[in-house]
């Protein structure tokens, strides 16, 4: 069953009121603004973490909740985000969510201490959860055929584009110290933009909810919260805070909250209620399969961006805009392959995905070759070979992922298939990030690597992480 065998796409459910128009290019560009916010949010801080530190003079594990924080409650809350859309309303779930993550910025932005602003950083993951499920639900229920395979394209590019602009963004305004004020506009830069947003939005974004919402799974929904916190919180945390014994036992705790999870799950659909997540969702092949291979993808896309930064900051002391700047080739190369992805699916189909998981294997192996010829002399000319291939690659392969994975989810499950997607991809973010960030971090600080062996080497990890991708994705449906 496909998205566009269910009922029209603009459905709303108020009695004997007209059809509303479709999704307008305006109407797009407005919801892909409030999708790129948040994961722009998620990265721009990273390159401010040593400003942060410096001016609020916190600790080392203050400064991991500082990003964690904002991930663990982005990811625990997406799928819930993307119900609420479908039970109460997309537009109003969008117009809220972009409203309070304007309002949670200004909080950061202006946060006199460590401690309000972890906390302010939390409640502008939680609003991220409410905002951008509603966006991949907006886009199902808003167009159909061919706009909806550039839509979903051009969704795709977003996530991948956010993530780099977060980083250029984040070391620029850093750099520029305007008015004194340090890191504070990495987060007041949101407050203009998502209130021009909210304008827009009132004015271009279609409303639609789902003609029989599934509403509120609360058991389902707190048992997701535990196994996610469980496996989040440690692996965030426990390598700053030295391993304690509670980030032990929430490891032990993961694998049973999970199994909890999927009982209950399974136990509600069979009795005829309405689960978080449909079992029979995940059956789906394009979901099933789609995810299988996202996960690698995610995580390997988001560790690489976390030690890229730290190597060009720590190990060959750019700054924090010699290391945007770095990012460039990268950035430029992600965006005029977005532009193109659904050209080439047409022609193409499924192995998109696997030719972008070959470039991307090449760029990686092409930057390790390259740190170990001309380190520690290298200079951004030397990395922008590699860094195009790697930004063709990942525009190839994200872009087509989300058009795969969501191609065949019906309308009415557009906010939990989107939940469920995103939902993935952050967790599998934190997980790379966790796993090969630490991995770099102990190669890097102890031992005989160093900054280029410990770089050399992780990199060389991600390129064979690269080729699982590319293995996985020949299973893929053709979305044609």
């Amino acid at each position: 069953m496909t998205a566009t065998t269910t009922a029209p796409a603009t459905t709303t459910v108020v009695a004997g009121a007209p059809a509303r128009p479709g999704l307008t290019p305006a109407g797009l560009v407005t919801v892909l603004l409030g999708a790129a916010l948040p994961i722009i949010d998620f990265f721009i801080v990273n390159v401010a973490l040593p400003t942060i530190n410096e001016d609020l003079h916190t600790s080392a594990s203050t400064l991991e909740l500082v990003v964690a924080a904002y991930g663990i409650a982005y990811a625990v809350l997406l799928v819930l985000g993307g119900r609420l859309g479908d039970t109460f309303g997309r537009r109003r779930l969008f117009l809220l969510g972009l409203t309070l993550f304007t309002i949670t910025s200004l909080v950061c932005g202006l946060a006199p201490n460590a401690t309000t602003l972890v906390l302010a950083r939390a409640a502008q993951g939680a609003a991220s959860a409410l905002l951008l499920p509603q966006v991949l639900s907006i886009i199902q229920a808003g167009t159909k055929g061919e706009h909806r395979s550039r839509a979903l394209g051009m969704y795709g590019a977003t996530g991948g584009i956010g993530t780099v602009v977060g980083q250029l963004a984040g070391g620029a305004l850093v750099a520029a110290d305007l008015w004194g004020t340090s890191w504070r506009p990495i987060f007041l830069v949101n407050v203009p933009i998502g209130l021009v947003g909210l304008i827009i939005a009132r004015r271009t974004v279609p409303d639609s909810r789902a003609a029989n919402p599934l509403g509120i799974d609360r058991w389902g929904t707190a048992l997701l919260a535990v196994s996610l916190l469980s496996l989040l919180v440690p692996i965030m945390e426990g390598r700053s805070l030295g391993w304690p014994w509670w980030t032990i036992a929430l490891l032990v705790l993961f694998p049973f909250a999970a199994f909890a999870f999927v009982r209950v799950e399974t136990r509600l659909q069979r009795r005829g209620g309405m689960p978080l997540l449909p079992p029979s969702l995940v059956k789906t092949s394009t979901v099933r399969h789609g995810l299988m291979v996202a996960v690698p993808f995610f995580c390997g896309f988001g560790s690489f961006m976390f030690i890229y930064a730290m190597t060009l900051q720590d190990g060959l002391h750019l700054g924090p805009l010699g290391s945007g700047l770095a990012l460039t080739p990268m950035a430029v190369a992600y965006f005029t392959t977005s532009l193109v992805t659904t050209r080439l699916v047409t022609r193409f189909g499924q192995k998109v995905v696997a030719i972008g998981g070959t470039l991307l294997t090449l760029g990686l192996l092409a930057l390790a070759g390259s740190a170990l010829l001309a380190w520690p002399d290298l200079s951004v000319w030397d990395l922008a070979p590699a860094m195009i291939l790697i930004g063709m690659g990942n525009g190839m392969a994200m872009s087509t992922l989300f058009r795969i994975v969501l191609s065949r989810v019906p309308t009415d499950l557009a906010g939990v298939g989107g939940g469920v997607l995103t939902t993935t991809q952050q967790t599998s973010l934190a997980l790379g990030v966790a796993v090969f960030g630490s991995l770099f971090a102990g190669l890097s600080t102890s031992g005989p690597f160093g900054f280029e062996g410990a770089f050399v080497l992780v990199v060389g990890l991600l390129a064979v992480l690269a080729v699982v991708v590319t293995a996985l994705s020949r299973k893929l449906p053709d979305p044609r």
